[in-house]
């Protein structure tokens, strides 16, 4: 755990996740959650009396004005986080920016560009690539457990619990399980190859019963530089599948179920010429805490945050030609979603 000095945390957005996962995980950590900004006052005091936070205001300028925030958590809807986090930039905070980053890659590059500017930290909350299970994993290929890697599979597909059936399915910008899912998918796949996919192609549909929206499931398959083949499988729609990453090389293959989940569980299995058998995690940190460790450590200038703008920006260009192939039924080039919208 980081022995760094503890952050003191806005949160921009009265979120579910910022309350069941991100404020816990600040508290396990030792940090303090100071301020709460939302478009609502009303809902903005209520929620901060919610997390505990001193004061829940709806005036971005009085809020990123305090000087007892040092960072500032954005879990806002995905269309909002672009102006965000630009304001709080221009304002010196540190940012921790739920995923995706923003709706296009020019986003992207605007919101890295002036945090570096600034001299503030950017981060995403791909929690996946911080947590142990996967860090055992890239650990294992890239000591040539499996020899070359020849194909990935990603099964994420769950069932969207009732309190999230909201903008998620609807038709507002960045809803749809490709901007929730796969781009998790993506932060994941191309920290294990150390690559992004060079072109994706794609199927997408609705499945739920609720009404029709934006996509609830969908597949693709992505060409990662190397001849790797990766396959994903991301819904909303399915209660009883489990989340599974699997790894196959010319000497060997990896399994692990259960992986694809905000907790810190999951088994990883390796088949090769010596048989099957369960690879130990030891550390089973939640990823969010580790997460904060690694943004907190990057904050006082040691280390580099799990998932910086630039990963979430790759995250995000893979699911933008999952849409892009799925809306045109071409194989697309990941570089050709410049500048596309998720709507």
């Amino acid at each position: 755990m980081t022995t760094a000095p503890p952050l003191r945390w806005g949160l921009v957005g009265a979120s579910d996740i910022a309350a069941t996962g991100m404020v816990p995980a600040m508290r396990r950590v030792g940090h303090e959650v100071t301020a709460v900004l939302s478009g609502s006052a009303s809902w903005a005091r209520e929620y901060a009396d919610r997390v505990g936070a001193r004061a829940g205001l709806a005036d971005p300028d009085a809020f990123l004005a305090r000087d007892d925030v040092d960072a500032v958590y954005v879990s806002s809807t995905n269309d909002r986080h672009h102006d965000q986090v630009l304001a709080a930039a221009a304002a010196g905070k540190h940012v921790l920016c739920e995923k995706p980053l923003a709706l296009t890659l020019d986003e992207c590059a605007a919101m890295t560009a002036a945090c570096a500017r600034a001299g503030v930290v950017l981060a995403v909350n791909h929690h996946l690539p911080a947590a142990s299970t996967h860090r055992a994993i890239r650990d294992l290929v890239a000591g040539g457990a499996v020899g070359r890697p020849l194909a990935v599979a990603v099964t994420h597909a769950t069932l969207l619990p009732g309190r999230l059936r909201d903008w998620r399915l609807g038709d507002a910008p960045g809803a749809g399980a490709v901007m929730d899912l796969t781009v998790h998918d993506a932060s994941v796949v191309n920290a294990l190859l150390g690559t992004t996919a060079v072109e994706a192609t794609a199927l997408v549909g609705n499945q739920g019963p609720w009404a029709a929206g934006r996509e609830d499931v969908a597949m693709a398959v992505l060409r990662h530089p190397g001849e790797v083949l990766v396959r994903t499988h991301d819904a909303f729609t399915s209660p009883y599948t489990p989340t599974t990453l699997e790894v196959h090389g010319d000497e060997g293959s990896i399994r692990a179920v259960g992986v694809l989940t905000p907790e810190p569980e999951g088994t990883v299995w390796l088949t090769d010429a010596g048989g099957t058998r369960e690879h130990e995690v030891p550390d089973r940190r939640h990823p969010y805490d580790l997460t904060l460790a690694a943004f907190t450590d990057a904050v006082h200038g040691a280390g580099r945050p799990v998932v910086d703008g630039t990963d979430g920006a790759r995250a995000l260009a893979v699911a933008l030609a999952v849409l892009e192939s799925a809306r045109t039924g071409t194989r697309v080039p990941v570089a050709a979603v410049v500048g596309n919208r998720s709507d």
